[in-house]
């Protein structure tokens, strides 16, 4: 596992403040790479193409599916969302270590592939304060709140089954614990160090 770099999978219901995260732990790793999903779905307010996500069409995407363009891919709130296998093993295979931000049904899918990987599941701290942080997002109707909420009781299910949890109450807290799980999974004379 030395020749390559550390892959961590990041995942947890909509609204729980994944992307948040992501990007609070960035700050502290800037040489952690981040591997940007292909997604059917229209960009939010403040998202842009290449920092996000890949924006493409669902036919692109479907073709790129069959191909075997993806590592994991799957469909989520009546969206696709995939990861590129080829993106995946070329950072890997040049030693950067890499954050990937998916839903359950494509960490398992890693799983298979990556067995190696640290698979971190985010939890809210209550259902009520999820579903706040869905409303006051703003980029769901009522109805895709409710059925957003619905899928999270599912997904939290999953959380069994990863290697670690993070309960997202508290911010710098969290992005804390994901920081300390990165530092115990990377060793430190690797490609990356701690700046601020």
């Amino acid at each position: 596992m030395g020749s390559t770099g550390q892959l961590f999978v990041l995942s947890g219901p909509s609204g729980v403040g994944k992307s948040s995260l992501r990007e609070g732990v960035r700050k502290r790793f800037p040489k952690l790479a981040y591997s940007i999903s292909y997604t059917t779905r229209a960009p939010r307010q403040g998202e842009s193409e290449g920092r996000d996500y890949h924006f493409v069409s669902l036919e692109t995407f479907l073709a790129m599916k069959e191909a075997g363009a993806f590592v994991e891919c799957a469909q989520v709130h009546g969206n696709y969302y995939g990861t590129s296998r080829a993106q995946l093993e070329k950072q890997l295979n040049e030693r950067q270590d890499l954050l990937l931000e998916i839903d359950v049904q494509g960490a398992r899918q890693v799983k298979e592939h990556f067995p190696h990987a640290c698979f971190v599941f985010v939890l809210p701290p209550d259902r009520e304060t999820l579903e706040k942080r869905l409303l006051d997002r703003g980029t769901e109707q009522g109805n895709d709140v409710d059925q957003r909420l619905e899928n999270s009781s599912r997904e939290l299910l999953e959380a069994s089954w990863y290697d670690y949890s993070i309960v997202n109450d508290v911010f710098e807290e969290a992005v804390e614990a994901l920081a300390a799980i990165i530092l115990a999974n990377v060793a430190s004379s690797r490609n990356f160090s701690r700046e601020a």
